[in-house]
């Protein structure tokens, strides 16, 4: 069994013989590591500022530029993703970005003494922010410490590291994200098991799962889109576990994972805020119950929500959850949903677990989510992922027939005001960048003819917005069908009508002034789009940008009509 080691004495001494993870390729020791942190250090003690934010897409780049920045005595920011508006929120809050997109990190090289013990790290005095993108989409922000981190990793070991000695950490999830983060870095890091890149491909996981003896990191979202057609035959024996979390894991979905890759998935159940608060293991028939993790104290508080206490919290204070639980017998329990997800449509109290439980329970569907439309009238909608795919492509009578039937099995337990109104088929729900399910993502798909916006400035004479160019837009149908662009018709129209809502814009369109359409934006993308207003003149001028650089710019004039 590989030697534990705590985080804050990993790079302590030199640990001969100690794999750490592939990079390239290659297969990175602990002497080749401690290297690759030395120079990290050295990179940013030469820099002033104690925020730094860090981004770096490749597993092992990432792990030697956290603990370089630890060991210079700086406090990290994770970024979630690498987007230009992303990187635009950040800028403010941090001194720099290591990352990336600054190929010139590190460029200051290690001390010759570099084979020389670093000192051992500061459990309190070690920081890092993550984000959690919650049940809206809005970023926030989260601090941790390291002794958080290094207690939960801990947790980890003691409920499942017996099974685990020798194995090689695979993983969907990116380590830009808390669960990553624990799963793919912290934890094999200080119990010696071999980190491997992420994998995006499945048939580059199946084949490297049956390389070695492996465990798999991956989130429902992925687990339960499994190709049926790949030789996950290959993989029995030497994988030794699969660990899911970032939301529920679908009952099909868990016993397709044990069927196909013979080992029962085991669920994690947490936040960021909390840290890891439970587990339980798909073993049976029955749906299994959660057990706490190790150090994790719960209760159950007079709204019947959960309340936990553990170190991986910021203090020794009881932390209340959302979440509803029916305690059992034996020490362990069942979660009934979110009370944060009982809304009022017309002063009638909704469920919206309960309308989902009761879409799920019908063999039509496959998946279901319900969410409130805002609006002068608030309502329901729905949107399903039918277990008949072709139903996707039937013309709207059919669809319309089948939603009313649908209509029809809610109306046995729920009046017409607590059904949903408008409806949705979709071949699978919208996932964010961590492969959650968000509200804004499922709005979007109710606002076909333009995105959602997210304002992130409005003053009288100037605004800034994101648009998640939604593959769903009806403005992307037809054009073209080869290769689907964003019409440049679209962009003006969306700048007028944004332009709208942030200014007291003149009802007559006078004339475009110097449009210009620079660069394509396509299904997937996000831009942003900045709105000047000069009102003495008249004139809104538009510019929309994204990772790729200026997509479109120009100027429309209006007057008194």
């Amino acid at each position: 069994m590989a030697e534990w080691v705590a985080l804050d004495r990993l790079l302590e001494r030199p640990r001969p013989g100690r794999g750490v993870g592939v990079h390239a390729g290659e297969t990175i020791d602990h002497a080749g590591f401690h290297h690759r942190v030395r120079r990290w250090q050295a990179a940013f003690a030469a820099n002033a500022g104690r925020d730094w934010a860090v981004y770096f897409e490749d597993t092992m780049t990432f792990a030697a530029a956290l603990f370089g920045a630890w060991h210079a005595g700086k406090r990290v920011v994770i970024c979630p993703d690498d987007l230009p508006a992303t990187r635009a929120a950040l800028r403010p809050r941090v001194a720099g970005f290591a990352a990336d997109i600054a190929p010139s990190w590190p460029a200051v090289e290690a001390p010759e003494d570099h084979a020389a013990a670093l000192q051992r790290l500061d459990m309190h005095a070690c920081e890092l922010v993550v984000f959690t993108s919650g049940s809206t989409g809005e970023p926030s922000p989260i601090r941790k410490r390291l002794h958080q981190l290094a207690s939960e990793v801990q947790a980890l070991q003691d409920a499942f590291g017996a099974e685990l000695d020798g194995v090689q950490v695979h993983g969907t999830v990116s380590h830009q994200h808390i669960y990553g983060l624990l799963f793919r870095v912290l934890w094999p890091l200080a119990a010696g098991h071999v980190i491997q890149p992420r994998r995006f491909f499945h048939e580059d996981l199946a084949r490297a799962l049956s390389a070695s003896q492996s465990v798999l990191v991956a989130t429902p979202a992925h687990l339960k889109r499994l190709p049926e057609q790949l030789d996950w035959a290959s993989v029995r024996g030497r994988l030794r576990a699969v660990f899911s979390s970032g939301g529920p894991l679908p009952d099909d979905a868990a016993r397709q994972v044990r069927q196909w890759l013979g080992v029962a998935p085991t669920e994690i159940y947490g936040s960021s805020e909390t840290g890891g608060i439970a587990w339980r293991r798909w073993e049976g028939a029955a749906v299994a119950a959660w057990r706490p993790l190790p150090s994790v104290q719960w209760r159950v508080e007079s709204d019947g929500c959960l309340a936990v206490a553990s170190p991986h919290l910021e203090n020794d204070d009881w932390w209340n959850t959302q979440d509803r639980v029916e305690v059992l017998a034996d020490g362990r329990f069942r979660l009934l949903g979110r009370v944060d997800r009982i809304v009022k449509i017309e002063e009638r109290r909704v469920s919206l677990d309960a309308l989902e439980r009761a879409l799920r329970a019908d063999a039509r569907i496959a998946e279901a989510r319900v969410l409130v439309l805002a609006g002068a009238r608030e309502q329901l909608a729905a949107v399903l992922v039918p277990a008949d795919p072709s139903l996707l492509d039937a013309d709207d009578a059919t669809r319309r027939a089948f939603t009313r039937a649908l209509d029809a099995v809610l109306a046995a337990g729920h009046d017409a005001v607590t059904r949903p109104r408008r409806w949705r088929l979709v071949g699978g729900l919208p996932l964010n960048p961590q492969g959650k399910v968000t509200q804004s993502g499922l709005a979007a798909l109710f606002h076909p003819e333009r995105p959602v916006p997210r304002w992130t400035e409005r003053s009288a004479a100037a605004a800034a917005l994101e648009l998640a160019l939604e593959p769903s837009l009806r403005v992307f149908e037809g054009h073209f069908p080869q290769a689907r662009i964003l019409p440049g018709v679209a962009q003006l129209d969306w700048a007028i009508h944004f332009g709208r809502e942030a200014f007291a814009i003149p009802p007559r369109f006078v004339r475009m002034d110097a449009v210009k359409f620079q660069q394509v934006a396509r299904p997937g993308d996000v831009l942003s789009l900045r709105l000047d207003w000069d009102a003495g003149r008249g004139v809104l001028a538009f510019r929309y940008t994204s990772g790729h650089g200026v997509h479109a710019s120009g100027k429309v004039v209006f007057d008194d009509a």
